[in-house]
């Protein structure tokens, strides 16, 4: 089972695979729930480190809707992106009704080719997530799609995780379980939901804080509770 961690620094990046992840999210600027990072952090973390780093790529924190000049930026990023050498990228995208907005999403996985294709934490805010899931499970570059469960952390939504897993074994899609996982409580989450990846932000971090840089111990700790 693969461990996610989320990197916001060249520092954390490489720390990241010296600790034991198994893929770097590079996600700066998490105080907005992560940004599009900048070229010389994305160009020296792919130079950095040899573990698969999927980079978000979202232009602002103000909502999930995007307009024209939203998606011409995202464009342009995802392209610099590819020509980097990243794994793939993280990307999410929903109408004012809180749908999966589809031109959007085509329009970026357009530009994508091969790059491995993340949708984030905007499908925990979409108005029926099995709809949702359905959806995305019409594109085959979407590869993985992280969820809490809905806009919850992931410990309370145990029976929608569950239920999103056993949805997603008849797709291509991988189901990815994030927010609010901490060391301390990760064994009883993993009894009860066996995704194909668990995604670490706060939670693999000295005092649950993105202020503080990655933990040793903690990520050691959550590697061993996956490999039992």
């Amino acid at each position: 089972m693969l461990l996610e961690v989320i990197a916001t620094n060249l520092t954390d990046v490489i720390e990241a695979e010296q600790y034991g992840a198994d893929r770097i999210e590079l996600s700066p600027a998490m105080a907005e729930i992560g940004l599009t990072p900048s070229y010389g952090l994305l160009k020296k973390a792919v130079e950095a480190v040899h573990l698969p780093i999927n980079v978000m790529v979202r232009p602002h924190s103000q909502s999930f809707v995007y307009n024209k000049y939203d998606i011409d930026t995202m464009k342009e990023d995802i392209d610099l992106i590819k020509k980097m050498g990243a794994n793939g990228i993280v990307i999410g995208a929903l109408t004012a009704e809180k749908t999966v907005d589809e031109e959007v999403l085509k329009q970026l996985l357009d530009v994508a080719d091969d790059l491995e294709v993340t949708f984030h934490r905007a499908f925990d805010f979409a108005r029926d997530q099995e709809e949702a899931l359905a959806c995305l499970a019409q594109y085959k570059q979407i590869t993985t799609v992280l969820t809490a469960g809905g806009n919850y952390k992931a410990p309370d939504a145990i029976p929608q995780l569950q239920r999103l897993i056993h949805l997603a074994a008849d797709t291509h899609v991988n189901m990815m379980v994030g927010h609010g996982l901490k060391p301390a409580t990760f064994a009883d989450v993993y009894e009860q939901v066996k995704p194909h990846a668990f995604h670490f932000g706060s939670g693999a971090r000295r005092n649950d804080s993105f202020a503080y840089k990655l933990d040793r111990s903690k990520i050691q700790q959550i590697k061993n509770i996956l490999q039992k």
